[in-house]
């Protein structure tokens, strides 16, 4: 006669955490996944603040950055002034364009949505490629600016002409691409016709990087990441009930419109703010939310702080790449996440048609 043990109960998926006045809960695997990309990304960057034609040990960077003493004193001007700045400003790039990549997602319902796809990225470029070819000397701040009201007008202008009575994820996507298509022939029109040294800038531009980025870039970058990335993590819960369908969304108490509508603004001011400061950095979007979905779920408390984390790490890897690759010449971040990205988007369409 044998006595077996009884099973031990399934420990449960979710982690509730309680504060005062506050109760959320989160995938288990979210803090440890959330941790090994910091900790994955901070590596990242340490390893390219070091590479160049003045190579610096990865723990002399880490206590530059820290004000620590090093024994040379070239270090604080190489590593403060001339590479810190480029690495955070590669990273918030690619923190905005995974949360925003995972907000048009859900939004749409679609996996193939991205600012880039749905033509918001194409109005920040057309914006900021007009001031560069024809107004020319701008100051840095005013171009995320500018080119958040491109974004925002293309963006309207899906919402309103998409618009039959309600707002159909299919219908946001085709008439997003044909408005991306119109600002990508705009914009080609606009460089066909400019100065060549303005031209040679603004192509570029259009490819995607983080070349030569300093304090003036991140600086007007940094209030649109503190403010719409945490207004972002706030909205999770109403984008996965309207993930779950506009019904489904209205049942739970959701005003779909106006949260859909929020949430768009939210994706369209990421995706503005980091074509103003690095460029169209392509695929980014598309990439990020696939990853962190297969590692932590689909629930947007959870996936969208660690899309924006592997976002990041990814912006900073394909910097690291493109400097390190074919040095001394330097790749655009967007030509490198573009060669990834590509056979990345066609294996989802295959997956989509034959899965």
């Amino acid at each position: 006669m044998s006595i077996e043990a009884p099973p031990r109960p399934a420990r449960a998926p979710w982690l509730t955490v309680r504060t005062r006045g506050l109760s959320f809960r989160i995938d288990r695997r979210v803090p440890p996944v959330l941790a090994l990309a910091l900790l994955a990304m901070l590596a990242a960057m340490v390893v390219n603040i070091g590479v160049g034609e003045y190579p610096i040990p990865p723990i002399d960077v880490v206590r530059t950055v820290l004000g620590l003493p090093t024994g040379n004193e070239d270090y604080a001007f190489i590593v403060n002034t001339l590479r810190l700045p480029r690495m955070l400003v590669a990273a918030l790039v690619g923190l905005a364009l995974g949360v925003a990549g995972a907000i048009m997602q859900g939004l749409t319902r679609n996996p193939l949505a991205d600012p880039g796809i749905l033509g918001i990225s194409a109005g920040a470029g057309l914006v900021a490629v007009t001031l560069i070819v024809v107004v020319r000397e701008v100051p840095a701040g005013v171009i995320p600016v500018a080119a958040f009201g491109g974004a925002t007008i293309v963006a309207s202008l899906i919402y309103l002409l998409a618009w039959r009575g309600g707002d159909s994820p299919i219908r946001l996507i085709l008439v997003g691409i044909g408005l991306g298509a119109i600002c990508g022939a705009a914009t080609t029109l606009m460089i066909t016709f400019g100065d060549i040294y303005d031209v040679q800038r603004a192509l570029i531009w259009l490819t995607g990087s983080v070349y030569g980025r300093s304090w003036e870039e991140f600086w007007p970058l940094l209030p649109w990441i503190v403010v719409f990335v945490p207004l972002a993590f706030v909205l999770a819960r109403d984008l996965n009930a309207l993930n779950l369908g506009e019904e489904v969304a209205r049942g739970l108490g959701s005003p779909v419109a106006w949260r859909r509508g929020l949430l768009l603004l939210t994706a369209v001011a990421l995706a503005a703010a980091t074509v103003a400061a690095a460029g169209t950095i392509g695929f980014v979007g598309l990439m990020a939310p696939h990853i962190s979905r297969r590692l932590v779920g689909p629930d947007h408390s959870g996936l969208l702080p660690t899309a924006g984390v592997i976002g990041a790490l990814i912006v900073v890897a394909a910097d690291l790449v493109g400097r390190t690759l074919f040095a001394p010449i330097e790749l655009p971040a967007g030509l490198v996440t573009a060669a990834v990205g590509a056979p990345f988007f066609i294996g989802l369409l295959w997956r989509q048609r034959h899965g």
